[in-house]
């Protein structure tokens, strides 16, 4: 028996791979490392979601308050499972829209500059999304993101952030600094960020901190309340399964969170829900982060995330994490062993400081890394491709095995020949 095989048998979450639909290659399943774009389906996602389908056809308009989830409450049952993978309490968090139309509801409300303090500091590789609405953000307020956005990117000949460079920033920026955003993982290289710590360094200033946690959540433990972030968002579609477009999720610390006065952009779901049908012309936000809805929750759309929900709390975020560890571990040992001279390790060596990707780098340049990941793809390996010159591979504790990892470093090695 290979090492693989006997760490696949050894596997306390190998009977987790069963709960997914795995794409396939012929009569065999991919090698699917692509969890970090878009997580696989659960097979119990589509009964969820004929449920609240049978609920419409038996109850139209009375599934808002009837059936086995009533659809006016929908949010509430992501609650407990989202705060926990969070690190937070249940009413820091909230279920609703996408990625980036959640950081701008919340920038609306944390991003509030004046004459003195109107700067805002984001990564200079930041994912293209996150740049667009940072410098919409300043545009919308009528400044020049010439003077008021701040860039910090990796060293000359470096591809890692270093947190000091950050932190020095924010220091740099000073009192003129109003809001840090930044990733807690970077989207191209897999590198963690320390939440508690940045965070800490912009408090210091005086400024707030807000995160994406796009390549984070559902990926490391989160322990936003204790870490202090002001606040954070998050997508569903990619570790956490929701499917494509699923609802994205939000985190606003409780300090601000029962501050009624903050303002927002408003709309009738973040309205006091004791009162909402009274149809009253004044806003009264709900108590929490679901003061920050605007409408109501796309339910069939988000019943895929429900399953996957289950899933993880079955699982256990902290037995994810051991494994996911073990997986990146063992591909970087083959790596290191079978194909250092031709494959650079992006993402952090240090396990620690990054989570289920390896981003990988061919030393023979773009051309020859955008053929070698061609023919991993027509062998039946699922990763993805980012500018310029990057591979990213993620293989993901819920449904990727030992023995997959294995087989992808051979077909890299037979692709690179």
């Amino acid at each position: 028996m290979s090492h693989a095989a006997q760490l696949d048998a050894r596997d306390p979450l190998a009977g987790f791979r069963d709960r997914f639909h795995l794409p396939q290659h012929g009569d065999a399943p991919c090698i699917y490392f692509c969890g970090n774009s878009l997580g696989l389906q659960p097979r119990s996602a589509a009964g969820l979601v004929e449920e609240e389908l049978d609920t419409w056809r038996r109850m139209g308009i009375g599934g808002h308050f009837n059936g086995p989830r009533p659809w006016k409450d929908y949010h509430q049952n992501f609650d407990a499972a989202l705060a926990r993978l969070a690190g937070a309490h249940e009413d820091e968090v909230v279920c609703m829209n996408g990625l980036t139309v959640n950081l701008h509801l919340l920038m609306v409300s944390f991003f509030r500059p004046t004459p003195e303090r109107h700067k805002l500091l984001i990564e200079r590789s930041a994912f293209p999304s996150d740049r667009y609405a940072a410098v919409s953000q300043l545009e919308f307020h009528g400044l020049d993101p010439a003077e008021s956005l701040i860039e910090v990117g990796p060293r000359p000949g470096e591809s890692l952030l270093r947190e000091e460079d950050l932190a020095a920033a924010i220091h740099e920026t000073g009192e003129s600094l109003a809001l840090v955003l930044l990733p807690g993982v970077q989207y191209l290289t897999g590198q963690a960020l320390d939440i508690a710590r940045l965070s800490a360094e912009a408090h210091a200033v005086g400024a707030l901190a807000g995160w994406d946690l796009a390549h984070a959540f559902g990926n490391l433990p989160m322990a936003l309340h204790d870490w202090d972030a002001d606040f954070a968002a998050w997508c569903s579609y990619k570790y956490l399964n929701g499917g494509p477009g699923c609802a994205s999720g939000a985190f606003v610390h409780a300090r601000h969170a029962a501050d009624e006065g903050l303002p927002r952009f408003a709309g009738w779901w973040g309205h006091d829900k004791a009162a909402r049908f009274r149809m009253e012309p004044d806003f009264v936000p709900m108590p929490g982060a679901d003061g920050w809805q605007i409408s109501n929750s796309p339910v069939l759309s988000m019943a895929p995330l429900l399953a996957s929900l289950q899933i993880f709390e079955e699982a256990g975020m902290d037995r994810l994490r051991a494994k996911s560890i073990a997986l990146t571990g063992f591909l970087e040992h083959l790596l290191d062993e079978r194909l250092a001279a031709e494959v650079e390790i992006v993402s952090p060596r240090d396990s620690a400081l990054r989570g289920c990707q390896l981003s990988l780098r061919l030393r023979d340049g773009a051309a020859a890394g955008r053929e070698a990941f061609a023919r991993l793809g027509a062998a039946g390996v699922v990763c993805d491709w980012r500018e310029p010159d990057v591979i990213r591979a993620a293989p993901t504790p819920l449904y990727n095995t030992y023995g997959e990892v294995e087989r992808f470093a051979a077909l890299l090695e037979n692709a690179l020949k």
